[in-house]
């Protein structure tokens, strides 16, 4: 049986073999500048080893597949790399095979054998790196999702919300979510919305930011802007934005102090 024949070369000849895919990876590495040991490019020929071991003509061993991706992923290697390696090694298989004495009907019978031997197991990682990789990048989303615009509560009914980045409708409409869900479960009288590490306010942002205080007043807050720039201020002028009904402050140090006197509040000072 062709699968046998291959079978049991790759397990006579494992450790040779390892040790010439472990190089190929690594210098396949050094074209991609990946920073990674000696040790890591050979647990990841091991592991194909044991996958090309443990499969077979009906079955591949698909656990071990998708360990193999995911730790593939997680380690940052790209899927031009990962599939550039797995095809140099079948040939790199086939000319341990071709002693030489083969004719050319009998290498291209080799040939076909390796590579239907190897294309199924092949293109079962790369699926299941590619599932991984969404997979990876969607919790990454979420995560930052859930990080792009926290509601902070910095003293009681005062809340900070600070942006970072640029917003986008998706995230403008987190924004807007957050805003009013954090207004009613802190109880918030005012809100400040600091855009300091916001780099740029077009019209767009503009919009969403006055659609977010509006909201805010509806829900019986008030709605503080800090962190105008001078760039900031000179492109929303130079924008025609109205920004008039909204309290504006360049730093949020003085929008926590403007905050603290519209809720009867001020920071003083205690003598020593």
């Amino acid at each position: 049986m062709p699968n046998q024949t291959i079978h049991g070369f790759i397990s006579e000849n494992q450790n040779e073999l390892l040790e010439q895919w472990t190089n190929t990876l690594k210098k396949l590495s050094d074209q991609e500048s990946y920073q990674l040991t000696d040790q890591v490019y050979k647990n990841i020929c091991k592991d194909y080893i044991e996958i090309l071991l443990s499969s077979s003509t009906e079955t591949i061993a698909e656990e071990q597949v998708s360990e193999l991706a995911l730790r593939a992923v997680q380690i940052g290697l790209s899927l031009k790399f990962l599939a550039t390696g797995l095809s140099e090694f079948w040939k790199h298989l086939y000319k341990e095979m071709n002693d030489g004495t083969l004719t050319d009907q009998e290498s291209t019978e080799l040939i076909w054998q390796i590579e239907s031997f190897f294309n199924p197991i092949n293109t079962e990682i790369l699926n299941q790196y590619s599932i991984s990789w969404e997979k990876t990048v969607s919790l990454q989303k979420i995560a930052l999702q859930e990080l792009s615009a926290p509601l902070i509560p910095v003293f009681e009914h005062i809340t900070v919300m600070p942006l970072v980045g640029t917003i986008d409708t998706e995230r403008a409409k987190r924004i807007m979510e957050n805003l009013l869900n954090g207004v009613v479960k802190h109880r918030s009288q005012v809100v400040l919305i600091d855009i300091t590490g916001v780099p740029v306010v077009d019209t767009m942002v503009a919009h969403h930011i006055i659609q977010a205080s509006e909201a805010v007043r509806l829900v019986g807050a008030k709605c503080l802007l800090a962190g105008i720039r001078p760039e900031i201020a000179q492109t929303i002028v130079n924008l025609g934005i109205d920004l008039s009904q909204i309290i504006t402050k360049n730093t949020l140090q003085k929008g926590i102090q403007t905050a603290l006197e519209m809720t009867n509040r001020k920071i003083v000072s205690l003598g020593e």
